[in-house]
């Protein structure tokens, strides 16, 4: 399995009860890559658990972390839980895709390549939405790669609750969550950080209403993700997020509308990943969001 942790191409890899291993390579569908013993598998869970100070075991069946040897999200499950040993293992990014590569690997069309490229260059702030495993977080570190490369001095304060984005920037901060700081904590904060570009890996829960209000105070040309099914649910999703942390005296749609200049659709099928829709939002009418597909 090292080698494929050593592939710059390889995003998840995975190992089902049947013993296969499979693999995702970007551009392209899940595939088989070899098989892995039960012996195999708790002797690899064993020692990851090791290194992190946790434990897998009958009463402990369930191991989340990220690995020490390179920060890639690891989950795997065990007896009673799974019929056998499973695990997923999302990469790091040690390698980040440019607008350029995303083409060549389909992903991208030219057309919607050059809207990001302009709408970095225009300080949009940018809202990528898909579902579970559909590469939102690859896209961000693109996009990323693309605002160090137009704009190599602005200032770019990154907020995760995991550590995944890779961002090339010379003056850059990257803050995570902790047991005792959440996401809107660390939001608030950062408006005091001197900010150009606020990114933020995930919107998750009640900090989508800092985040729009931190985008809506002079902060424009952030990136973040949400997860939802289509651009138009994503302003749902952060709808119903920001309904978290308030009950009244916020008019939501048309903060989010402000807040939000274009969203980007990526989508995980059979063949790999698309960028499905990318939709300008153009302002909100008191009844629903005024959209324009690009």
């Amino acid at each position: 399995m090292l080698d494929l942790l050593d592939d710059p191409t390889v995003i998840e890899i995975m190992l089902n009860a049947d013993h296969r291993l499979w693999v995702e390579r970007l551009g392209r569908p899940m595939e088989p890559c070899g098989t892995m013993t039960e012996p195999e598998a708790m002797t690899l869970f064993g020692t990851i658990a090791s290194s992190v100070g946790r434990e897998i075991n009958v009463r402990n069946p369930r191991l989340e972390c990220e690995l020490s040897l390179d920060g890639s999200r690891f989950e795997a499950l065990i007896p009673p839980v799974s019929p056998a040993p499973v695990f997923a293992l999302r990469k790091r990014a040690s390698k980040v895709f440019s607008l350029d590569e995303y083409v060549a690997s389909k992903i991208l069309t030219p057309a919607h390549r050059e809207v990001l490229r302009r709408a970095v260059g225009e300080r949009k702030t940018i809202l990528i939405v898909g579902g579970t495993g559909s590469g939102k977080t690859t896209l961000v570190n693109a996009v990323l790669l693309e605002i160090s490369e137009q704009n190599p001095l602005d200032r770019a304060i990154i907020l995760e609750d995991t550590i995944e984005l890779q961002c090339p920037a010379q003056n850059m901060v990257a803050l995570r969550t902790a047991a005792n700081v959440d996401m809107t904590f660390l939001l608030k904060a950062t408006l005091r950080l001197r900010p150009d570009r606020i990114i933020v890996g995930e919107v998750r829960d009640g900090a989508a209403l800092a985040l729009v209000k931190a985008w809506n105070t002079g902060h424009p040309g952030g990136v973040a993700t949400v997860h939802a099914n289509s651009a138009l649910e994503g302003l749902v999703r952060l709808e119903m997020l920001i309904a978290e942390a308030t009950t009244s005296g916020v008019t939501v749609p048309g903060l989010i509308a402000a807040a939000v200049d274009l969203i980007v659709f990526i989508q995980r099928e059979n063949h790999g990943r698309r960028v499905r829709e990318i939709v300008a939002v153009k302002g909100h009418d008191g009844s629903q969001y005024i959209t324009e597909e690009i």
